[in-house]
């Protein structure tokens, strides 16, 4: 199934229903949301881009991110939408990986990206993409099947290399049955607002509110600002939106500062990285019952958990001194319906309920496979089991408890930040002899980089220089927040560095 018959299909029932928003202002109804997708569709066909041809998108939020992507999905093409924040070199390694024929981007970005990248660079800006939407009819939708690759989403491992997570129309569809089934059911009235990056949850929540008709909503300023989303809130009324941690940490002392209980907020879905117990407890004392969490990964898209609505209620309900709601306020909460969720042991085989082990899952939303990468495909799907990397523990209900990440991602506001990526930059510097990365906890941004540096006998170097480096390397939120000078790292018999050890050590030598 195409993932553009669900726009197709809303511009036939509700051609006059407001569609597109930016800010509060209506830019599109339904009929003209789909027929400038369509106008897109025949511009990129005209431009030689076909069924399986991949298109990227590396840009800030915006209502025609949204045109894009139905565009490209209505000619069979497949969308690489590639984080905003990235440096224009790693946004050019995955244009380059993927075999991108052309990528839209921002004027930001688009002289820096063009000298790095062999695709045709589009300007959403300039003239170039005008001349993209042409008048005259547009192509009909694609027959693309089930198991044919809609979505590539680039997410990095351990090695600090992206890889490509493949993405089905059938995974799709079952990400978006998961959802109304258990997380949310959306409904015309609502208001989608899209405050995260639509490359990554945020993107990938449209189809729902385009099943049901709903308003999708891009802030004025393309991303998250606590008070533009409150005075949204009271504008558009029946706001939903999807935030990580530190988001939902900022909108409540916002709303706090503004005596604000959450007026116009429907819907509030949190994920993307650990909610502190203390955190979700007085989101819910300032707003109630409004909040969702879900658990997933790009490999099965926001679909391995949820902790619902009514488990907020009952936690709230029950009170702070009530432990078995309190344990389940703290989880990732239960399998969705559309998935199968266990806990393994270095045997592979299920572990009891309180054992910690491995997560894995499977079901519909399970990714095909890695792009171009069928080593990594085999590490990660074994025995038709998706293995997370993560840790943790059922308990006898089914409420999962994330424990730890056996790769050492560092989940900092949201976001994946890899280890190896930051000390790969680092070691450019002629400074640095040995790096290595962790993560701080903090309030705030739930985690921090810290770099752990030994420098060159002799050499000298600062944190502002090292931070300077690695601004020509990598996205500015990679860089360290923190710096820790060490004579040389500790190091298993074998030469491993003991990331546990430094871990522990950081808690005492503090950064700078």
């Amino acid at each position: 199934m195409n993932p553009a018959l669900w726009l197709e299909r809303a511009a036939r029932l509700w051609p006059d229903r407001p569609a597109l928003f930016r800010g509060a202002e209506a830019v599109a109804d339904y009929a003209g949301f789909n027929a400038r997708a369509g106008s897109l569709a025949a511009g990129l066909t005209a431009a030689g881009i076909g069924p399986g041809d991949r298109v990227a998108l590396f840009l800030a939020n915006r209502t025609d991110y949204l045109v894009a992507m139905q565009a490209i999905w209505r000619i069979g093409a497949v969308a690489v939408p590639i984080n905003a924040k990235l440096h224009e070199k790693e946004a050019a390694f995955i244009l380059s990986h993927s075999g991108a024929k052309l990528a839209f981007t921002d004027a930001g970005h688009a002289a820096d990206l063009a000298a790095l990248a062999d695709s045709r660079i589009v300007d959403m800006d300039g003239p170039d993409f005008t001349a993209l939407l042409p008048d005259g009819p547009f192509p009909p939708l694609h027959g693309t099947a089930q198991d044919d690759l809609a979505w590539l989403f680039y997410t990095s491992g351990t090695t600090g290399r992206p890889k490509g997570v493949m993405l089905t129309p059938a995974n799709l569809q079952a990400m978006v049955m998961s959802y109304l089934a258990d997380v949310d059911a959306a409904e015309a009235a609502d208001a989608k607002v899209y405050a995260a990056p639509m490359s990554h949850g945020a993107g990938l929540y449209q189809f729902m509110y385009l099943i049901c008709g709903a308003r999708h909503v891009v802030p004025a300023s393309g991303g998250f600002d606590s008070d533009e989303i409150l005075d949204l809130a009271v504008r558009l009324d029946r706001l939903c939106f999807f935030a990580a941690p530190t988001m939902i940490r900022r909108l409540i002392a916002a709303a706090r500062a503004r005596a604000n209980r959450g007026e116009g907020i429907r819907t509030i879905v949190y994920g993307g990285g650990p909610m502190y117990l203390a955190d979700i407890r007085d989101a819910m004392d300032q707003f109630g019952t409004r909040f969702a969490q879900i658990y997933g990964q790009g490999e099965t898209p926001m679909t391995i958990t949820v902790l619902t609505r009514q488990a907020h209620a009952e936690a709230l309900a029950a009170g702070a001194q009530d432990v078995l709601q309190s344990h389940r306020l703290a989880s990732v909460g239960v399998a969705q319906a559309g998935c199968e969720v266990a806990v393994l042991g270095p045997d592979r085989k299920r572990l009891p309920a309180g054992e910690i082990g491995e997560v894995a899952v499977r079901g519909p939303s399970m990714m095909k496979g890695y792009w171009n990468d069928p080593a990594a495909t085999a590490a990660t799907i074994r025995d038709g089991w998706l293995h997370t990397g993560d840790v943790g523990a059922l308990d006898d209900a089914g409420f999962l408890t994330l424990h730890d990440r056996s790769k050492d991602v560092i989940i900092s506001g949201g976001t994946n930040i890899y280890p190896r990526e930051v000390e790969e930059a680092l070691l450019t510097h002629p400074a640095v002899a040995q790096v290595s990365v962790i993560g701080r906890p903090d309030a705030e941004w739930g985690e921090v980089v810290v770099a752990c540096v030994v420098l060159e006998p002799g050499a000298t170097a600062d944190a502002a220089a090292l931070d300077a480096h690695c601004l020509t390397q990598i996205a500015r939120f990679k860089r360290p927040k923190g710096y820790v000078w060490l004579d040389d790292l500790p190091k298993s018999a074998y030469g491993k560095v003991l990331k546990t050890e430094l871990r522990s050590r950081f808690q005492v030598v503090g950064a700078t």
